[in-house]
């Protein structure tokens, strides 16, 4: 079954099906002087893990103790309760609670319904990134309980009668059968859905994006760090590009991953440009701006994702390459002598700010009743890392998805432009 959304039809279903009223899109800048406060919207939080600096961490903690993390101004909601899936000594959730005043629920349901017995928040957080969770064998991909943690909701929801938008941090889950199970859920019970990267929003450098309509032909992205939780960072880095293109997106007909002479074997049959490589390689913050890349000084770990869009393009995810340690994401657009080129910029030191823009666009969602741009994206991401883990542990053979066959068209979002922080 195929999934297509205009963004016309984006924004309609996302109204109808939340059931509450639509407010004003919120000036994502800190502090806007013009900005007035909403009343504070109750929401429960889930999450696997809440120790120092996880993901918990820099964005319940937000909701918690402000933007900042300081005690000073925050999003306008109000943690209602809390449910954690692991505690291990670091655990913060305790000392918050008695700090805060909020419970610490026992079961999903609890959370959700506040000893009531049916759906007590308006909104609901998910969080799962950390913790001590089983593998998947060869592609070594974290199995986090999302898809269970998604069940229990919707079981609520069923109970109650009624929905409230969800927010999921990252991948919407390790493999695709989830993921689908996952979205379909949020349209038969018709509750507004956002999930993904914080990349899209840090602030870049420059500070812009490709025009909607352009005619693209190749895309590449460089990453860095572990294959799945990084590589989705680079892929959306990458697609929240991509989608902007002419015909919007229309899904992606096949994936590989290559490894060692393959990368190399793979230029040459033309799937990746050696030269939008090296622009890449030459922009990019770190030990070889300037210098254009050579084979034999190609970390032997990295890793290309090869991916074949429906439509023609062709985009690449450089992982592993030792040539840097950001993600960076450059574009072909015809008519255009050099490609467009971007570099994410993120904080890193906590608060870890780029996680504030990522919870602004749900607090929006759940103000609105309306996602802030297409959860499609990150449908289409999640399936594109599955194939290529799968592909990678099945000595490289291509793998042909038809099942992502998904259209959307993109939603001018804004990503950070304010207080940006000093380049590396």
């Amino acid at each position: 079954m195929n999934v297509r959304t205009t963004r016309r039809g984006f924004l309609h279903a996302s109204v109808l099906s939340s059931g509450l009223m639509v407010l004003p899109w919120r000036n994502p800048s800190v502090g806007a002087a013009d900005e007035a406060p909403q009343k504070k919207l109750p929401i429960a939080a889930i999450t696997t893990v809440y120790r120092p600096s996880s993901h918990a961490d820099v964005i319940i903690g937000k909701v918690l103790e402000g933007w900042r993390q300081d005690g000073g101004a925050g999003p306008d909601l109000q943690l209602m309760s809390l449910y954690v899936d692991q505690k291990p000594d670091s655990d913060l959730s305790g000392a918050l609670s008695a700090k805060h005043g909020f419970p610490l629920a026992k079961t999903i349901a609890d959370a959700l319904t506040l000893g009531t017995g049916k759906l007590a928040v308006e909104g609901v957080l998910i969080v799962a990134e950390h913790g001590e969770y089983p593998i998947v064998p060869k592609t070594e991909q974290v199995i986090f309980p999302k898809r269970r943690f998604f069940d229990e909701v919707a079981a609520v929801f069923r109970a109650s009668g009624r929905s409230v938008p969800v927010f999921s941090d990252k991948h919407l889950a390790h493999n695709w059968e989830d993921a689908r199970h996952i979205y379909d859920l949020s349209r038969e019970l018709k509750f507004p859905l956002m999930a993904g990267s914080s990349v899209p929003l840090w602030w870049r450098n420059p500070s812009a994006n490709i025009p909607v309509g352009a005619e693209v032909s190749e895309a590449m992205a460089l990453g860095y760090g572990p294959l799945e939780h990084y590589g989705f960072h680079a892929l959306e880095g990458m697609q929240c590009l991509l989608e902007r293109r002419k015909g919007g997106e229309t899904g992606v007909k096949s994936v590989q991953a290559v490894r060692g002479e393959g990368i190399w074997q793979a230029e040459k049959a033309g799937r990746w440009s050696k030269s939008l490589f090296d622009t890449l390689v030459v922009a990019s913050p770190g030990p070889y701006s300037g210098k254009v890349a050579k084979p034999k000084e190609m970390a032997q770990d990295a890793v290309f994702y090869l991916i074949e869009y429906r439509d023609g393009t062709k985009g690449t995810v450089a992982m592993g390459t030792g040539y840097s340690h950001d993600f960076t994401a450059a574009v072909t657009i015809r008519g255009q002598s050099a490609p467009f080129l971007v570099t994410y910029v993120g904080d890193e030191q906590k608060p870890y700010r780029h996680f504030e823009h990522l919870l602004r666009a749900a607090e929006t969602m759940f103000h609105s009743g309306r996602a802030s741009y297409p959860v499609e994206r990150t449908l289409l991401t999640t399936g594109v890392l599955d194939a290529a883990l799968r592909s990678l542990a099945d000595d490289s053979h291509a793998i042909e998805t038809p099942y992502l066959d998904i259209g959307y068209e993109p939603v001018d979002w804004p990503f950070a432009t304010e207080d940006r922080p000093m380049m590396p």
